[in-house]
């Protein structure tokens, strides 16, 4: 049976909650592999809506398993805090997995990844400051701390010695702070230790055999392709592989057993946090794009840069990813706007560059080269086939679909879970 994966296409927030939830109701479990809770999915049922930020998407579907994977670092009082936040809304968390291989976001990492942006003043890589990049900085040391360990007090501890050992003189010396006591970390890691036993599994063997019982997985990613730390603008990314490798080495499942990788991507751009971005507008339409979209962080609630949509780099996602669908999000946005600019290529120092430029310096100097699309004024959230969608609209989408490197397989034209147009089926 399928294990499919769903990726971001751009630079994050592409709508891969709501796609992800589209599915649930299909599929047996749903694997975060990657990131923490410095991203957020927003998926709205009916009069409802919820902002998930640590726990999968999954965790919204009766009969589907949600699991946490080994790529993720989760922070135990936030990953808590959204049970016990869901819980209250009659939502059951109980069937939730966590990978007893995951690593554990400590109190010293927030501090570290708070003072390390401000000392980095201009030159900020534009974290969420919640101690995500340390404790991955953590795992590739072979300094971290992982849900297993808080299962054996005197691992933990001296786990907690060492890593400290060096942070504490960094924290004291370089930025003038307090030392962190190991007992303090210990005593707060501990404290979670009996809600959290009855959730851990061997997550990659509690796949492997869904799998092998004929069971479907769907591997969600946090963030996205362009923010993936190998594949995305370096050094304006994430600390984790949010790319279809990563559903892999996040989740313990084979690239053999994958079957399908769909890519999640807005009919315009946004991106939040620093790093180079072609499409960004500074103008009215903007503006516009964010009134209209809501384009606010889920987990932070800052305002996202907005831009045009950005074919070259739907075609790298396309190919760093091997995407067979794409799901294009947003589409209602759009309406209202007389024309619609469509980035088909760049400008890079006096040179047409039709895919994505090699180096950062040529991203950074990338201007847009547009063709423009006839825009359309109907309301189109009642659309439920493409048939449905203005004349423009479908014109428009077709488009996109041509210079993009996959077929689009479903549209959004709402936020509501039912708001979307299912050209092919996506299991």
């Amino acid at each position: 049976m399928p294990a499919v994966v769903i990726v971001g296409a751009q630079w994050g927030d592409e709508g891969k909650g709501k796609a992800t939830d589209l599915l649930g109701s299909r599929v047996d479990y749903v694997v975060k592999f990657n990131g923490g809770n410095n991203a957020g999915h927003t998926v709205v049922i009916g009069d409802q809506k919820y902002a998930l930020h640590l726990l999968p998407s999954g965790i919204l579907s009766p009969g589907c398993t949600p699991v946490i994977g080994n790529g993720v670092v989760v922070d135990l009082g936030v990953l808590f805090e959204e049970i016990e936040g869901l819980e209250s809304r009659g939502i059951d968390t109980s069937k939730l997995v966590v990978s007893a291989n995951a690593h554990v976001i400590a109190d010293y990492n927030r501090t570290l990844d708070k003072v390390n942006e401000r000392f980095l003043g201009s030159r900020k890589i534009g974290t969420t400051g919640r101690g995500i990049g340390p404790t991955y900085a953590d795992k590739m040391n072979r300094q971290g701390i992982r849900i297993q360990d808080l299962f054996d007090e005197k691992i933990l501890r001296a786990k907690v010695e060492g890593a400290l050992e060096l942070k504490n003189q960094i924290l004291t010396k370089v930025y003038n702070r307090r030392a962190v006591a190991v007992d303090e970390i210990v005593d707060d890691l501990l404290s979670y230790v009996d809600r959290l036993r009855p959730m851990v599994a061997d997550t990659s063997l509690l796949l492997g055999e869904a799998l092998d019982a004929d069971k479907t997985v769907l591997l969600e990613a946090g963030q996205a392709t362009l923010l993936d730390v190998d594949h995305g603008t370096y050094p304006f990314v994430t600390s984790s592989s949010a790319t279809a490798g990563g559903a892999c080495t996040g989740s313990g499942i084979p690239p053999t057993r994958l079957t399908r990788v769909i890519g999640i991507v807005k009919a315009y751009a946004t991106r939040v946090g620093e790093g180079p971005f072609p499409t960004e507008l500074f103008d009215e339409d903007g503006e516009t794009l964010r009134q209209q979209g809501g384009e606010f962080g889920t987990t932070t609630g800052r305002p996202r840069r907005c831009g045009w949509y950005d074919a070259p780099i739907a075609r790298y996602a396309a190919r760093i990813n091997g995407l067979t669908d794409f799901v294009l999000t947003k589409l209602d946005v759009l309406t209202g706007f007389e024309r619609i600019p469509v980035c088909v290529a760049y400008d890079v120092d006096g040179e047409r560059v039709d895919e994505m430029p090699m180096t950062q310096t040529g991203f950074h100097h990338a201007k847009p080269i547009y063709e423009y699309f006839e825009g359309w004024s109907e309301d189109i959230s009642g659309a439920r086939s493409i048939d449905d969608l203005p004349k423009a609209a479908q014109t428009y989408v077709t488009a996109l679909e041509e210079m993009s490197g996959a077929r689009i397989s479903a549209i959004g034209v709402g936020p509501d879970r039912d708001q979307t147009i299912v050209v092919n089926d996506l299991l």
